[in-house]
């Protein structure tokens, strides 16, 4: 977690002030939400799944995230995925890091040939965009997802992996 540490700061750092800058936020509620960050950052002791989207979104209540959504499809070409319907390919599981993927609010869910297609709540954070564009090293093909659905999919992930282990080991 700690080599995480500083991607999750830039990935929520550079979300805010994307919302800010578009309008989408206020500077007043982003500086609440991102002392509530800090704060939860400091308590919790897996703070990979600290957001800064979830505490605007859930918390604070002050950003409507199917606004956000509808923003990143009319205004950033995105299509939307609910990741928690996708059949997740085997050889795709294996490789994928859950603390990465909870760090950027971000998952690989399918790829063809150099292509690969990846659910994020944090599209506007130029910092997870190049994070996983660096790691893939070929086309990305981004889809928009309710950090809802990302963290059902991650908190599942992790159960059925945690279950799988148990079972190997009996």
């Amino acid at each position: 977690m700690a080599s995480l540490k500083p991607l999750i700061m830039r990935a929520n750092r550079l979300l805010g002030a994307s919302l800010v800058e578009q309008g989408i936020v206020s500077i007043d509620d982003l500086d609440e939400a991102n002392e509530r960050l800090l704060e939860l950052m400091s308590s919790k002791s897996d703070s990979t799944q600290v957001s800064l989207l979830s505490i605007l979104v859930n918390e604070k209540q002050c950003l409507d995230e199917n606004g956000l959504l509808e923003k990143l499809v009319e205004e950033h070409g995105l299509g939307l995925i609910d990741i928690r319907n996708i059949d997740y390919p085997e050889e795709l599981s294996k490789p994928l890091k859950v603390d990465e993927c909870w760090a950027t609010l971000t998952v690989p869910f399918d790829h063809v040939e150099d292509t690969r297609y990846l659910a994020t709540a944090y599209y506007l954070s130029p910092a997870v965009r190049k994070y996983w564009e660096d790691k893939i090293r070929g086309k990305v093909i981004w889809y928009a997802a309710t950090v809802e659905s990302i963290s059902d999919f991650l908190e599942t992930f992790e159960s059925e992996a945690a279950n799988s282990a148990l079972a190997g080991s009996n």
